[in-house]
């Protein structure tokens, strides 16, 4: 479990699920944030209902109004600003259309902007009289300079077809690094989660790749540190917590079952990576 010092007494009977690397509470973030202490958390990722009038559970509203839903976000977002440590990151993937706002509201309160990545992921159908809406926003600030920035690399891209390299790279391939290319804030290669090798059964909802928050992670923390999810899901960030040494914390008001199961078998593998730590 995190440091003692982390958390607050007073939850003790919200915790549904404990590790030698996390703990699990089972409740309301409006509930559960505040007695999580200021700044001591390194990384917060946060992937919150969309306000999509989606069937989460009776304890989840995911039909507000445009005005009820961006009051809720900006409360959660304040108590993850206060967390946070200096240095720390927040990350918050959502909607194009929310994430403009929560961003405005993040930079407000002084936290720096780092990106905006566009996660490309086709789940929609087309509009009409809209562009065929293809990526999720995954925003990324810091509080401060960042403390952990690590490089990631990706392997150069070959056609699924011939097998050959897509690009020549100005004619300068052979000065390229043999580890791969930088990471850039758009993530074409990150693929849906449907098959039951990797998605639980028990969860009818969307559930992130474990690819989006293995780059996450391995970006913005160090082996020991620290990461806070409040809307655990299906708990895709504690099982990549927990293969990559990192502590946790988790809320979740409405799935601790499927979390706990997730946790508890090697049923349910992550996606193939091919990133390259430097």
């Amino acid at each position: 479990m995190p440091e003692e010092d982390t958390i607050n007494p007073g939850i003790e009977d919200k915790i549904a699920y404990s590790t030698q690397k996390g703990v699990l509470f089972n409740g309301d973030i409006q509930e559960i944030l505040p007695f999580i202490k200021s700044e001591s958390i390194d990384t917060v990722f946060a992937d919150p209902p969309f306000n999509l009038s989606k069937v989460y559970g009776a304890a989840v509203n995911d039909s507000k109004s445009d005005e009820e839903y961006i009051a809720w976000c900006s409360a959660w977002v304040d108590e993850c600003i206060r967390v946070v440590k200096p240095g720390g990151a927040i990350f918050i993937y959502n909607l194009p259309k929310w994430n403009i706002i929560l961003g405005n509201h993040l930079t407000e309160a002084g936290m720096m902007f780092r990106h905006w990545i566009a996660v490309n992921v086709k789940l929609s159908l087309p509009i009409p009289g809209r562009l065929y809406p293809s990526h999720y926003s995954l925003l990324y600030y810091t509080k401060g300079t960042p403390k952990t920035f690590r490089k990631v690399r990706t392997p150069i891209e070959t056609c699924r077809h011939c097998g050959k390299e897509i690009k020549d790279y100005g004619g300068h391939r052979g000065a390229m690094n043999p580890n791969g290319v930088n990471l850039t804030d758009v993530w074409n290669d990150i693929t849906p989660v449907r098959h039951r090798r990797f998605k639980s059964s028990k969860r009818s909802a969307n559930q992130l790749s474990t690819k989006v928050l293995e780059r996450v992670i391995q970006i913005s923390t160090n082996e020991c540190d620290l990461v806070m999810d409040p809307f655990g899901g299906s708990g895709t960030t504690y099982d990549v917590c927990e293969r990559l040494n990192r502590h946790w914390i988790g809320i979740e008001i409405e799935n601790c079952e499927v979390i706990i199961e997730r946790l508890q078998t090697e049923e349910l593998h992550p996606h193939k990576s091919e990133d390259y730590m430097e």
